[in-house]
């Protein structure tokens, strides 16, 4: 029957006693021990001086691991079966059991070996992984030297395009040192060059330089409003008023009212009275107001009978090339075929989009194709022109209007397939347009 023994190495080695007089610990799983952090700690420094697994079996092995315990050779995981035992023992103790094992008539055979000291040769031996292992560890110490993302975020008057050139112009790119980039000057150079913003941090995240910015949502003065030049809402085609909410400007026209395109809808100068209600002067406004138009409204849209359609010869090509930031390499070669297109896939290696560093690698494959004429059929002429009547009414939409009425036709023409739509639909209007501006009299007419 199998026996688990675990021996405290303290209790063997003060003790003086015999081997039978030690405590035995049978059939006690080693999991339910209760390992915490010093426990731990004494495995990894076991695994780092190496250990071995071996067998005792003779005239003695107990009496053996007796003077093992009396000398500070250090056993465990001692497991029994029959007249042979089975231990760990560590590199060191292994080669001082030579005496004791003469004087006790027992005989020791390595079974397994354990730790850094067996681990290493064998991993010298592999010399191309260990290369690549050098030259990982090499890439990525050099790699973290600099900076290979830059993230902006709280921009939303500033586009993207904007602060990249203006980053460009203060020698900040992908690829720069960290050690070349000044945090608090680039601090600076934002808040001087936007003053629309008005907080600015920067900061590096491994190899990322992260940038956070606030910008002045506060509306406008006062001041900047009485400067104001003043703009008109005037109509951009002809209709008839069905809704109009004025938030700033005197109202030109009334609900039911038929406007032609130019009609000035809202005025943006706003006339201030005196006490005998003459006007006295006026003040000019950016007219803004939610008028709703009602008019007609066409749209037109031709298919030709033949048109020219990919067929692919299922002939394919493929090169490769690789990536660094905006650079690229690929290797030379000829024109694939006389006519294809190309589908580019690119990838990166999880590793290298930890550390934030643009490396990809890129295949293209390029696709034979022939331009095949075919006619289309009237099903297939409909399909079509219905696409793009939905397009039309979808950006309609999208726009805000509304279609109170419609009427489509398809016909077959001479050359082609033609559809045209007529609607009536209620559509927001008001276009701004520079205010005429008046100077009043002392006399206070409003001329």
């Amino acid at each position: 029957m199998h026996q688990l023994c675990q021996v405290s190495v303290k209790e063997c080695a003060g003790s003086g006693m015999g081997f039978r007089r030690m405590r035995i610990e049978r059939g006690k799983p080693e999991g339910d021990c209760g390992i915490g952090k010093e426990q731990a700690m004494i495995r990894f420094l076991k695994y780092m001086k190496g250990y071995l697994r071996v067998r005792v079996w003779g005239f003695s092995p107990e009496r053996f691991m007796n003077l093992c315990s009396n000398k500070g050779i250090l056993l465990w995981d001692i497991v029994r079966e029959g007249d042979v035992y089975y231990m760990n023992i560590t590199l060191k103790g292994f080669w001082e059991i030579r005496p004791i094992a003469k004087k006790t008539g027992t005989r020791v055979a390595i079974l397994e070996r354990y730790g850094l000291p067996f681990f290493l040769p064998g991993l010298l031996k592999r010399k191309m992984f260990v290369l690549g292992l050098v030259l990982a560890v090499a890439f990525w110490m050099l790699s973290s030297l600099f900076i290979w993302d830059i993230h902006l975020s709280g921009n939303y008057q500033i586009t993207d395009d904007v602060f990249q050139n203006f980053l460009k112009e203060n020698q900040v790119r992908i690829g720069m040192r960290r050690d070349d980039l000044d945090i608090q000057e680039l601090e600076k150079q934002i808040r001087r060059q936007f003053p629309q913003i008005t907080w600015a941090s920067a900061r590096l995240d491994g190899t990322k330089l992260l940038i956070d910015i606030k910008e002045n949502d506060a509306p406008m003065s006062t001041e900047e409003r009485e400067n104001t030049p003043g703009t008109d809402l005037v109509a951009e085609y002809d209709g008839r008023v069905v809704s109009i909410i004025v938030r700033s400007g005197v109202p030109k026209v009334a609900i039911g009212d038929t406007v032609e395109k130019g009609t000035v809808l809202v005025e943006g100068k706003v006339p201030v009275y005196n006490e005998d209600a003459t006007v006295r002067e006026y003040s000019y406004v950016d007219a803004d107001a939610d008028i709703m138009l009602e008019h007609a409204s066409t749209f037109t849209a031709s298919l030709p009978f033949d048109h020219i359609e990919k067929k692919y010869t299922g002939r394919e090509k493929s090169s490769h090339y690789i990536k660094l930031g905006e650079r690229s390499w690929a290797m030379p070669e000829d024109r694939p075929f006389l006519v294809y297109d190309s589908v580019i896939r690119e990838s990166r290696p999880l590793m290298l989009e930890k550390l934030s560093v643009p490396v990809f690698w890129g295949t293209v494959t390029y696709r034979e194709y022939q331009n095949m004429e075919y006619k289309y059929t009237e099903e297939e002429a409909k399909a079509h022109l219905n696409q793009k009547l939905m397009d039309f009414l979808a950006e309609l939409e999208e726009k805000g209007v509304q279609i109170i009425e419609k009427n489509v036709r398809i016909e077959k023409g001479s050359e082609a397939w033609a559809l045209t739509g007529e609607f009536l639909v209620q559509e927001p209007v008001g276009k701004s347009a520079e205010t005429e501006r008046i100077e009043v009299g002392e006399t206070g007419t409003d001329g």
